[in-house]
């Protein structure tokens, strides 16, 4: 395994990363609900390949989490910023759901990304789709308010991420489920900066994102995805769209060898 180090964030929140592997660097970007560890299934193959930077996104692992003032998705994106810019030249970087976000939004800001992978960040949504039952967030919110940390994450993963049972009951057999548990109260605003960030997405503003991107969609995925991607691939100048078949959002979980496939050809060719 690599060892853990810290980069410094814009406002001054320390931002941690598991740093292993040689080889051009990759950074990855985890999604709600998890930290770090969400890639150790991936990370020995991909560090077989790369110098890998796994991101704790802040107010989890061994990030800070700023100075506890409303959360604001923009210093999300100014951590991406701040990793980047700590390693002195090109990089890789790969992010996963709502990671996929704080990746892209990473990549506007800074030229140092040579290759971008975004998997599943189901954005931007088609115009009338409904992202998800607005009574599954207000489900959650009850029960985090009752203490059922548990109830929550089910329904988030079930409702609202659109995860299977199976996969949910895959999720509850890992070690990391307890620190999942954990994150819950993390999801309301997290969902709202969501909802908030895709519903004032220009697609324009992608016009002018040189750097190539590989966009990853599950074959078994919910049809927002697949429009979502395809929407992403119509608007950025150079992309392509990768189904992993029999896949749905995660990948990097249940077949991590075609996972890190697809990612190493599309990065070494970028």
């Amino acid at each position: 395994m690599g060892s853990m180090e810290t980069v410094t964030s814009r406002d001054g929140t320390p931002i941690a990363y598991e740093r292993g592997g040689e080889g051009p660097p990759l950074i990855l970007v985890h999604g709600t609900t998890s930290d770090h560890s969400t890639w150790e299934l991936v990370l020995p193959e991909l560090q077989n390949h790369f110098t890998v930077y796994a991101i704790d996104r802040r107010g989890r692992g061994e990030s800070g989490s700023g100075d506890g003032s409303a959360y604001d998705f923009e210093r999300e994106f100014e951590d991406v910023v701040a990793v980047i810019d700590s390693i002195d030249r090109t990089v890789g970087l790969l992010g996963h759901s709502y990671g996929a976000i704080c990746a892209l939004e990473g990549a506007l800001r800074s030229s140092r990304v040579g290759g971008l992978v975004l998997y599943e960040g189901t954005f931007p949504v088609p115009e009338g789709t409904e992202l998800y039952p607005p009574e599954a967030l207000d489900r959650v919110r009850s029960s985090l308010k009752a203490g059922d940390r548990e109830g929550a994450l089910t329904i988030f993963y079930h409702d609202i991420a659109l995860i299977s049972p199976e996969e949910i009951e895959m999720l509850r057999s890992l070690p990391t489920w307890p620190a999942r548990v954990a994150l819950a109260p993390t999801i309301p605003h997290e969902m709202r900066a969501f909802e908030s960030y895709v519903s004032n997405f220009d697609p324009a503003k992608l016009g002018n994102l040189r750097t190539p991107t590989l966009l990853l969609l599950g074959g078994d995925s919910p049809a927002l995805e697949r429009a979502a991607a395809e929407a992403l691939d119509a608007a950025l100048p150079d992309s392509r769209i990768a189904v992993m078949p029999d896949q749905a959002h995660l990948a990097h979980r249940t077949a991590p060898e075609l996972f890190v496939r697809e990612v190493v050809r599309f990065l070494k060719q970028a």
